[in-house]
C-alpha cells in the first residue's frame, strides 16, 4: 500500500502535460474598432498557436536530452525554450489585460499605486506609451511590480523575453509590440496601435494582477 501512494505523485512528475492554446475570452472582432478582427485571429490562431507547439516540440527533445544526460543539447535547447515559452506566457497574460469593456482608469489600490510610483495616471500612461513605441524591433512593453521595493516598475523587453524570467518584474499589463499585433490595420504606425489600445486595456484584471502579487 506505502509504494502504490508513492508511485502516483512520482509519476505526476515524470509525465508532463502539453502545452495548450488557451481560448480567448471574448470573440474576435469583440475589440473592434481599435484592433480588428483579422488581426486577432491572426494573432490567437497562428502566432500564439506557433509557439505553443514550438514550445511543446523543444521540451520534448529538452525531456530527451536530460534523460540521456546530454548537456550540449540541454543548453543549445535554451534559446528555443525562452524564445516559445516567453511566447505562451507574455500573450496569455495579453489577451486577459484586454477587454471589450476595457479602457479608461483604473480604481482603487492599483490606481493609488500608480500615482504614487508616477505622479499621475496621465504621466504612467505616457511613460509605458514611449517605453512601448521606443522598442527597437520586436518585444514589449510592461507594467510591472517589483515585490522587493513594492513598487510598480515600467520596463521593455525585446522579442518574447518573459518579463519575471529575465527581470524579475511580476507581470502586470503587458502590450505586444510585434508587427503581428497591429500591422494589419496600423501599417508601420506603431504610435497610432498604441493609442488605441488604451481603448481595451482591462484595468480589473490589470488590478487583480496587482492584488495577488502583493499577497
Amino acid at each position: 500500500r506505502s509504494s502504490a501512494k508513492l508511485v502516483a505523485p512520482f509519476g505526476c512528475l515524470v509525465s508532463r502535460q502539453k502545452h495548450t492554446l488557451p481560448d480567448l475570452p471574448y470573440d474576435y472582432a469583440a475589440l473592434e474598432p481599435h484592433i480588428n478582427a483579422e488581426i486577432m485571429q491572426l494573432h490567437h490562431s497562428k502566432h500564439h498557436a506557433t509557439y505553443v507547439n514550438n514550445l511543446n516540440v523543444a521540451e520534448e527533445k529538452y525531456k530527451e536530452a536530460l534523460a540521456k544526460g546530454d548537456v550540449t543539447t540541454q543548453v543549445s535547447l535554451q534559446p528555443a525554450l525562452k524564445f516559445n515559452g516567453g511566447g505562451h506566457i507574455n500573450h496569455t497574460i495579453f489577451w486577459t489585460n484586454l477587454s471589450p469593456n476595457g479602457g479608461g482608469e483604473p480604481k482603487g489600490e492599483l490606481m493609488e499605486a500608480i500615482k504614487r510610483d508616477f505622479g499621475s495616471f496621465a504621466n504612467f500612461k505616457e511613460k509605458l506609451t514611449a517605453v512601448s513605441v521606443g522598442v527597437q524591433g520586436s518585444g514589449w512593453g510592461w507594467l510591472g511590480y517589483n515585490k522587493e521595493q513594492g513598487r510598480l516598475q515600467i520596463a521593455a523587453c525585446a522579442n518574447q523575453d518573459p518579463l519575471q524570467g529575465t527581470t524579475g518584474l511580476i507581470p502586470l499589463l503587458g502590450i505586444d509590440v510585434w508587427e503581428h499585433a497591429y500591422y494589419l490595420q496600423y501599417k508601420n504606425v506603431r504610435p497610432d496601435y498604441l493609442k488605441a489600445i488604451w481603448n481595451v486595456i482591462n484595468w480589473e484584471n490589470v488590478s487583480s494582477r496587482y492584488a495577488t502579487c502583493k499577497k
